[in-house]
């Protein structure tokens, strides 16, 4: 027996002409609260400003995307992250440097008996591991 796989799965339908439901749903909702507003002050002078910013609102939810991201994601993320706890784990802390040159050579000699762990079963790996490992100390010791 033979199954269809679906393909482009990340296109959204087009249901309401050119419109996705999702946008139809953000210009309609924002047609009716303009249209509410528009009733609420019965004047068109008075509800104009208001009428603009809701529907230029609602016109950016519907089309408007950063990183072909909708905006109500972006939205949702700046919200989590501003209301979110933030852990910060790496904290620099400076070394006092040595003050005579008999603590700089028992501190470079320190350095050299410095083991590396395994990273992996690979060789190559490990090997440019520990290459990494003894550049970043001998730009350390130059300093």
């Amino acid at each position: 027996m033979r199954f269809q796989v679906p393909q482009f799965i990340e296109v959204e339908d087009k249901i309401f002409g050119q419109l996705t439901l999702k946008q139809f749903i953000y210009l309609a909702g924002g047609g009716g609260l303009s249209f509410m507003v528009y009733v609420f002050f019965n004047n068109l002078l008075l509800s104009a400003l208001p009428i603009v910013i809701i529907m230029g609102i609602s016109g950016l939810l519907a089309f408007f995307r950063i990183n072909n991201k909708p905006l109500i994601n972006i939205l949702e993320y700046a919200y989590k992250y501003y209301l979110g706890s933030k852990l910060y784990i790496w904290r620099k802390t400076e070394k006092p440097q040595p003050t005579t040159t008999a603590e700089a050579v028992r501190d470079a000699s320190s350095y050299a008996s410095l083991t590396v762990p395994k990273m992996s079963d690979s060789k190559l790996k490990d090997l440019t591991w520990s290459l990494d490992v003894q550049e970043s100390l001998y730009a350390k010791k130059k300093k």
